[in-house]
């Protein structure tokens, strides 16, 4: 099929802009902070930020997966796994898409906080989206002051806790089993702020052996000491016991039955408990043209893990067991000094920081029979201390030259591995490794129009092997020292628009060059081997349109286009890679809309639709490619107010349709077990009550 390319659709768009800017009205954009920690317009920065507000990010949506709130944003693919075990599947520009459970390649970022470890794996389940003010997600590599992740950053803030205090319970029910309970309350004036949030969260799942138990808990204390200091104290919490672990399918299980457990997980009843608890600190004062931010955190986490490795397969010296159990404790700080110079025609900002993390993981490995019994903990088969450790100062510079807008900055990034090996009977994987890379970046914002910025950036990023991706990359399964880090050179251009008073445009277009990038070798019995491949490119368009219509309607569509391909052959377990190859995991084409009527101030409806282009599964592109899909869901929701309490109700039904598709992949399973079924069309029932006092 013929596609228009960008450079035949731009120049048209580029003239009715220009037709359209002289006589509109122009809203400024929110602020954000993503890229700089400085307060700055998202139209302002050389780069692609996107901002989602709480509204919509949770209005009408259950508010237990962070892939509700995200689907609007170009450049990210989030798949909800329907596995509970193994948390959302987010990848950004292709970037995290391999990762057969957790996040990687993005870093993720709650108030200040990281929600990755220092090795890069990261956790969406442990925020709390009841309690969420924004979200704002920075794609590519120029982010300087927040780390080494390739493929951008994705920051969340809660609220603060204004106004007079208020309690809230909200209760609903869904298909499959699933049930949610929550209760709240927060409330604050000028001296303080206060939010307290509590969730239930039960279903059974909708594939066999899928049921899951979540409870949260998120309190913070926002003190205002004076009007130029802030210092917020948040404590969350996450207990979930014994989720089930349904595991990837043939596709022949697919056509076969789609909401079957593979018989692997059945047989050694694959489950996962994780209980997380973390503590936060948050402090910021002003001066008078700087501003000092700092950040301390600290917890723990406690990980009891049921694989399905096979007996047998446990029988060599060096196999780690089926069963994982580890004791996470974690800390770190973040110190930064922002600088503002007025220069009379100009205004220069610059940042500079040190940020500090470290984990330290008690970690054994057991079989996972006794006798015939399966699925229960056995022998010990692994003892071992792993420590990872990141330090990395960093400095970034912003100045303001009328009409444009330049930008540099420079991080060093310092990672270092520990292990001691305490089980030594199967061999010693003591040791340890270091990673150290320079991430600069560049770019340069000019207005060209009242309603048109064009943008250019180029940044390098480095993504370090994680933790689990080590473990058993080495020779014989043992600890995989030699693994490289994967490192990427990005550059992009693209445009910012405001077409008339309530409607913006985002376009990006990149390119991304990767050395050393992490690959499945193999995956098999719930073990994954990685390895350095040759190099990869990736090429894309990204595009944003966000309209409010009319008083009563809005409408939103994102649009990703990319081309991930491997740019040089390697070898792979004995197979050959060629140039060429699609990178698996990764869509060639995304589209998402929502059209969202609110023609009442208690009654609002929208329907969103997604689609997505088929998935290949594993690196030589042969195996059968995950379907290309398209979903429709639809949710109205009402409010009443009756004194001081206001009642809502929501209704919601997604896959309107019905249609049948695999909702996400595990790249490179050895035994062909890729496929993840999406549900069949589902629905949702919510009702809640909030009480404010005077």
């Amino acid at each position: 099929m013929y596609r228009l390319s960008p450079c035949f659709w731009l120049p048209p768009l580029f003239l009715s802009l220009t037709a359209q800017a002289e006589d509109a009205t122009y809203q400024a954009d929110p602020l954000v902070i993503t890229g700089s920690r400085y307060e700055a317009s998202g139209w302002q920065l050389p780069f692609s930020v996107n901002r989602i507000d709480a509204e919509q990010a949770t209005l009408g949506k259950p508010g237990v997966n962070l892939s509700e709130a995200l689907g609007s944003v170009p450049g990210l693919v989030v798949q909800n796994r329907q596995n509970y075990a193994q948390d959302l599947q987010i990848s950004s520009r292709g970037f995290g898409a391999r990762s057969a459970f957790g996040i990687r390649g993005i870093k993720l970022l709650a108030d200040g906080v990281p929600l990755s470890n220092p090795d890069g794996q990261g956790q969406a389940a442990t925020f709390d989206l009841d309690t969420l003010e924004r979200i704002e997600v920075l794609r590519g590599p120029f982010a300087s002051v927040y780390g080494r992740n390739s493929g951008g950053v994705i920051q969340l803030f809660s609220r603060d806790g204004e106004g007079p205090p208020k309690l809230s319970l909200d209760t609903s029910q869904a298909a499959y089993g699933t049930s949610r309970t929550r209760v709240a309350a927060e409330g604050g004036n000028d001296k303080a702020g206060f939010i307290i949030n509590r969730s239930h969260f039960e279903t059974d799942g909708y594939r066999d052996h899928s049921g899951a138990i979540l409870d949260k808990t998120f309190a913070k204390l926002t003190l205002y000491p004076d009007d130029v200091s802030k210092l917020s104290l948040s404590f969350s919490e996450l207990d979930q016991n014994d989720t089930q672990d349904p595991q990837g399918l043939t596709w022949a299980q697919v056509q076969s039955d789609r909401r079957s457990a593979a018989p692997s997980a059945l047989e050694f009843d694959t489950r996962k408990t994780v209980d997380h608890r973390q503590f936060a600190l948050n402090y910021e004062r002003s001066f008078a043209a700087g501003t000092w931010q700092s950040t301390l955190y600290s917890g723990t986490r406690r990980v009891i893990q049921y694989q399905s490795i096979p007996v047998g397969a446990q029988t060599p010296t060096r196999q780690g067991g089926g069963v994982i159990d580890f004791e996470r404790r974690f800390h770190g700080i973040g110190n930064r000094w922002i600088q503002s110079f007025d220069l009379g025609s100009s205004l220069l900002t610059v940042t500079t920081g040190l940020d500090y993390d470290y984990s330290r993981d008690d970690r054994q490995g057991f079989e996972n029979f006794v006798g015939s019994t399966q699925g229960v903990k056995g022998n010990l088969r692994r003892d071992e201390r792993n420590e990872v450790t990141s330090l990395s100062p960093y400095v970034q510079a912003a100045w303001q030259l009328g009409k444009l807008e330049l930008q540099a900055g420079l991080r060093h990034s310092q990672v270092e591995f520990d292990v001691d090996d305490r089980f030594l009977s199967n061999g010693d994987d003591s040791g340890s490794v270091t990673y150290r890379e320079l991430t600069p970046t560049l770019g340069a914002s000019y207005a060209l129009l009242p309603g048109l910025n064009v943008y250019a950036s180029w940044g390098k990023g480095v993504e370090t092997p994680t933790l689990n991706e080590l473990s058993y990359s080495g020779p014989d399964n043992s600890f995989g020292f030699d693994l490289q880090p994967a490192t990427s050179e990005q550059v992009e251009v693209g445009l910012k628009a405001r077409l008339a008073e309530a409607t913006s445009l985002q376009l990006a277009l990149f390119q991304i060059d990767t050395d050393d990038e992490l690959v499945v070798e193999s995956a098999s019995g719930g073990r994954s081997r990685f390895q350095n491949a040759a190099q990869t490119r990736r090429r894309g368009v990204e595009l944003a349109l966000e309209s409010r219509l009319s008083d009563t309607l809005r409408a939103n569509l994102a649009y990703t286009q990319i081309d991930a391909t491997y740019s040089k052959n390697f070898t792979s377990n004995g197979r050959l890679i060629e140039s060429g190859n699609r990178l698996p995991g990764i869509p060639a084409r995304t589209l998402f809309g929502e059209l969202a009527w609110q023609p009442l101030d208690w009654f609002s409806t929208a329907i969103e639709g997604l689609y997505r282009s088929q998935l290949y599964v594993e690196d030589s592109n042969t195996a059968k490619t995950a379907p290309s899909y398209a979903l429709f869901n639809w949710q109205t929701r009402f409010e009443q107010k009756v004194g001081a309490m206001t009642f809502n109700q929501v209704l919601r039904i997604d896959n309107l349709l019905d249609r049948e598709y695999i909702g996400s992949v595990i790249v490179g399973d050895s035994n062909g077990r890729y496929y993840e079924p999406g549900p069949e069309r589902a629905w949702y029932v919510g009702a809640g009550v909030q009480y404010q006092f005077d």
